[in-house]
Formats: C-alpha cells, structure tokens, sequence
C-alpha cells in the first residue's frame, strides 16, 4: 500500500505565531521538505479554537486551513497544565486571560493565581499535540509530547515566549526561558512531539 505521506512536499504551519513557525522548521528539518508560513496572498478565515481538548484544535486547525490552502498542513496546539488548577491554563493557555489577552496579560494572571500555591505544590507540564492534513482536510498523522516541571515565582531568562519564563524544568534549576532554542528543542514539549511525528513519519 503506498503511503500517502510520500505524496507531501512541504508542510504549511497553521499558525500566525512567528515563534512556532520557526521553532517548527528547525524541529521538522529531519523530514527533509521545505515547511512554509500560511500564505498571505489568500484570504483566509481564522480556524475557531473552541475544542475541549488539546488535540480537537490542533485536529481542527490542521483540517481546516488545509481545506482552505489545498496544501499539506501540520498544526500545532500547546497547552500549560498546572495540576493545583486542576490543569488550567490548559486548552485556553492563549486565552487565559480573556479572549483578546496578550501573553503578558496571561503571564500576570497565572502568576497571581500561584502567588499563595507553596512551592512542593507547584507542580505543572506543558503539553504539545501536533497534527498533519492532507489537501482534502483529512488528517494523516498525530504526535504529541510532554515537558515536566513546576511553576516558578517570578519570570526569568531572555529566550522563549509565552509561559517559558515561570516554568522550571523537571530535574534542573532553570527555566524553558534560560534555554536557547536548541536546547528546548531537546527537552522541550514541541521537540518531544516533533520526534515522535518524525518516527511515526519514517515507519508509516
């Protein structure tokens, strides 16, 4: 039976988030093919992110922007899953804060809500949920991974986005925020994912 994967050329990222598509790229090079930002010279209508879970909006976003482009999508939906807020942020990590919140405005809020949270109770994971479409919408492959660790008390480090700064890493004394991008990609949540898509890649 022949893979219908062998068919995909290149992989459209279903984001507008500048940071992912680049993470994305440098993550995915082991496939081999050119991974694209969504094109600009289409209108294109937003994908509505009202799933209940991590890997509805990624299914979500990967089937629909792949219906709209006629292209191969791969989506990606991210999650802070704080286990003293019974896994919030979680599905509305984007969105904590409110519907138009900026990620600094989210940052606040969770750090608000942890402020009387004593440290042995501060547990948390980040999760990623990557999902490929064919041109037709359909999904071809799925992948997900996981990144222990703890919320800290105030943000630190200069690199990453959104929550990096305040997650501590299971097993060290840093944040996602103090690693450089090829560091995170080695023990980060997207990295695991992107790994497990690969081998699943390679052997379907």
């Amino acid at each position: 039976m022949t893979n219908p994967l062998s068919a995909c050329h290149e992989l459209v990222v279903a984001t507008s988030n500048p940071n992912k598509v680049r993470e994305l790229t440098d993550l995915l090079k082991p496939l081999g093919i050119p991974i694209a930002s969504l094109p600009t010279d289409v209108p294109l209508q937003p994908v509505v992110e009202d799933g209940s879970t991590l890997q509805e909006n990624a299914r979500k976003k990967a089937c629909g922007y792949a219906r709209q482009t006629g292209r191969w999508v791969i989506a990606d939906d991210t999650g802070l899953e704080v286990e003293v807020l019974d896994g919030a942020p979680g599905v509305r990590s984007a969105r904590y804060a409110g519907d138009d919140a900026s990620m600094a405005m989210n940052l606040a809020l969770l750090i608000e809500h942890m402020k009387d949270v004593p440290d042995p109770q501060r547990s948390a994971r980040f999760v990623c949920h990557l999902c490929v479409a064919d041109p037709d919408g359909n999904i071809a492959l799925e992948a997900s991974g996981q990144c222990l660790g703890r919320i800290d008390r105030q943000p630190i480090g200069e690199f990453g986005f959104g929550y990096d700064s305040v997650f501590l890493i299971q097993g060290t004394d840093r944040t996602l925020a103090e690693m450089d991008q090829q560091q995170t990609a080695q023990v980060g949540h997207r990295g695991q994912a992107a790994r497990s898509l690969i081998a699943s890649w390679k052997t379907s």
